[in-house]
């Protein structure tokens, strides 16, 4: 029983705390979780009748949570009144509107939005693609009409607990980041964001040398002279000197950002069974397979505020896994989707790769994209459909099915996900102990599946 101030009054609330010190689970025996990264879809799969990818929907039909990142617009181009914006995520993804049910028929259930995508096609399409969501039932977070809204838990009613998701993204477009109002000047649609300050580590030496080109500088860029950071011309990322760090990218998370991301985990807990917390994040870069310096503990936070689950989506190929105080930390699921066949690109897009819309094809640009990303890699075309077992309200089995995206198939046949092969599923799985290693995690591999399994009452 916890007793603190509100105004003038005490106010008397139940919170149960488990034996790590962390808000209980309150979820019933068999609750299942499945979590998958990146929804990079354009069409509907489920038409294809393939019994490979039926599979995997069984799957999801066997849980009471199936979790993705949505990270396209749902939009109708020949009614639609928005236009895709001049400051994008990299491309403009757009599904047609028929990917909507079709998620529904895959079996999600809860999908994050905040991401570097939601606003490609401006408010317009973010307002579209929720119309869709809310239309087949699909409970989404992450976006929304002000900060308030794209930060608040939504909520899900399964058969074994009420499920709240909370969604933020560390990657965004800047102008896409949702504002609460202040005084006159309304709230900004827009995404639930975490800023980070980005520093670029360097030796002393390589610190000096960028000094030396500040100070030779016609308008050297002013400001508190740290004898440990260098500001070059004003660009966003600080050069830093930190001891004992090897040359790299270290961040800082927004003290503001965080508080109400905190409490946003902390209140949708107390109205639910179950928090997920969800963060799109690339950095350090896609090209990464750990996460960034600032994540674990923030990681940790989340989970002692309340988070049942953290996943992480948003570079694209695996990260680790560590299990906190008895909770899933999966630090990227990679992609689940990536099928490329969107059309239109933009106008934008066709000039940034060099094409010419009177010549050239919305797939040759989308071809250009991914070649320039360097997401024609196979790593990016590997990944994991992770399920969580819940029992005693303990985490007791973390499974890890291995997926294949088609990296070899023709255009317009990749991107869409089977169960992996025994050769292949064996090397992503220990690809993934590798990468969870450092974390403490035992991840046996049986029969092509990777498996964490954990006493009931654990305090992992």
């Amino acid at each position: 029983m916890e007793l603190y101030e509100n105004g003038r009054h005490r106010v008397q609330q139940d919170v149960s705390y488990d034996t790590t010190g962390s808000i209980a689970t309150n979820v019933a025996n068999g609750f299942t979780l499945v979590a998958v990264g990146d929804l990079i879809v354009a069409r509907p799969l489920t038409k294809s009748q393939d019994p490979e990818f039926a599979a995997i929907v069984k799957i999801f039909h066997d849980a009471d949570v199936t979790f993705g990142n949505l990270e396209t617009n749902i939009i109708d181009i020949r009614s639609f009144n928005g236009s895709p914006q001049a400051e994008y995520g990299g491309a403009y993804h757009v599904s047609l509107p028929e990917v909507g049910c079709d998620l529904k028929a895959m079996g999600f259930n809860m999908l994050s939005r905040a991401n570097n995508h939601s606003f490609d096609w401006g408010v317009e399409g973010m307002r579209e693609t929720s119309r869709m969501l809310d239309q087949n039932g699909i409970i989404h977070a992450g976006v929304g009409e002000n900060l308030a809204q794209a930060g608040a838990a939504r909520f899900l009613e399964t058969a074994r607990g009420r499920v709240a998701l909370v969604s933020f993204a560390a990657t965004f477009t800047p102008l896409s980041r949702a504002s609460d109002s202040a005084g006159e000047a309304p709230g900004r649609p827009g995404v639930n964001s975490l800023r980070l300050a980005e520093n670029i580590v360097v030796s002393p030496e390589m610190l000096e040398s960028l000094r030396s080109i500040r100070n030779a500088l016609p308008h050297p860029w002013g400001g508190h002279q740290d004898p440990d950071r260098v500001v070059l011309a004003g660009i966003t990322s600080g050069v830093t000197c930190k001891a004992d760090h090897k040359p790299g990218y270290s961040y800082d998370a927004d003290s503001r950002d965080v508080a109400e991301i905190l409490r946003n985990v902390r209140r949708g807990k107390q109205f639910a069974d179950f928090c997920i917390v969800t963060n799109h994040g690339h950095e350090p870069g896609c090209w990464s397979q750990e996460p960034s310096d600032y994540e674990r503990s923030f990681a940790h936070r989340l989970i002692d505020a309340g988070a049942d689950a953290y996943v992480v989506h948003g570079p694209h190929q695996l990260r680790g896994i560590e299990v906190y105080k008895g909770r899933p930390i999966l630090y990227s699921l990679g992609n689940f989707i990536m099928d490329e066949l969107r059309t239109p690109v933009g106008a934008d897009m066709f000039a940034a790769h060099g094409k010419d819309p009177r010549t050239d094809t919305d797939a040759e640009v989308s071809v250009a994209e991914m070649i320039g990303w360097g997401f024609s890699d196979p790593v990016f075309y590997e990944s994991i459909i992770s399920v969580s077992r819940f029992e005693q309200n303990q985490l007791v089995e973390l499974r890890l099915y291995p997926i294949e995206l088609g990296h070899s198939k023709r255009f317009a046949n990749r991107g869409v996900p089977r169960l992996a092969g025994t050769p292949q599923a064996k090397a992503i799985l220990e690809r993934l102990q590798r990468l969870s290693n450092p974390f403490g995690t035992q991840l046996a591999i049986a029969n092509d599946v990777g498996v964490i399994r954990l006493r009931p009452g654990s305090p992992l």
